[in-house]
């Protein structure tokens, strides 16, 4: 099984952000650029997955904004029944918790989002997992770009909300808050390997 791990957004580059709007200013408490987050949380998964020995690929190393066609494009030279996409967020929009995305119907994603939602649940208890069981398990659906246009199973986890400031100051701004969410991601990870690619 091989780990197709997407950070999404920009990142920073001589200090300056590279994608527009994705961040919150919260004054003397700090600023998040979502893309800085995405990429500290993919650093994190990939430092446990090379000491677990488990394949991966870090589809966006840039610090740049790539394209959403370029992702999909290298993530697709991968094969489809050896790997999954794992693409990584934060929220905003004035709520709070996190969520787990698929794309819509009945596939193997279904299952492995049920099991990040799983283990956020483990590792968050007290936070709020934000579910759609309308269709028999907790994942939501959208026609994401990459969810839609990968060729192997798919996922996009939103880690908490940007515009939250409980959530900021708790989670998304701390050491120990992003290393919980990269715990998380990585406990599903070993799961998954197990549990849906039988590795």
């Amino acid at each position: 099984m091989i780990v197709l791990i997407d950070n999404g957004h920009g990142g920073l580059i001589n200090g300056e952000y590279t994608t527009p709007g994705k961040r919150k200013d919260w004054g003397a408490n700090g600023i998040i650029y979502e893309g800085e987050f995405n990429r500290a949380i993919v650093a994190g998964i990939v430092e446990q997955l090379t000491l677990l020995k488990i394949p991966y690929v870090n589809i966006a190393p840039e610090y740049r904004d790539v394209r959403l066609e370029t992702r999909v494009k290298r993530a697709n030279k991968y094969p489809a029944r050896k790997s999954f996409y794992l693409s990584i967020h934060s929220n905003a929009g004035g709520g709070h918790g996190s969520e787990v995305f698929t794309s819509p119907g009945n596939t193997k994603s279904d299952k492995i989002a049920t099991i990040f939602g799983n283990e956020y649940e483990n590792e968050f208890p007290n936070k709020k997992l934000r579910t759609d069981f309308s269709d028999g398990d907790l994942d939501k659906e959208r026609r994401f770009y990459v969810l839609t246009k990968t060729k192997m199973p798919a996922i996009l986890t939103e880690n908490f909300f940007m515009d939250n400031f409980e959530e900021f100051m708790e989670i998304l701004n701390t050491r120990e808050g992003r290393q919980r969410i990269i715990n998380y991601h990585v406990k599903a990870i070993i799961r998954v390997r197990v549990e849906v690619f039988d590795v």
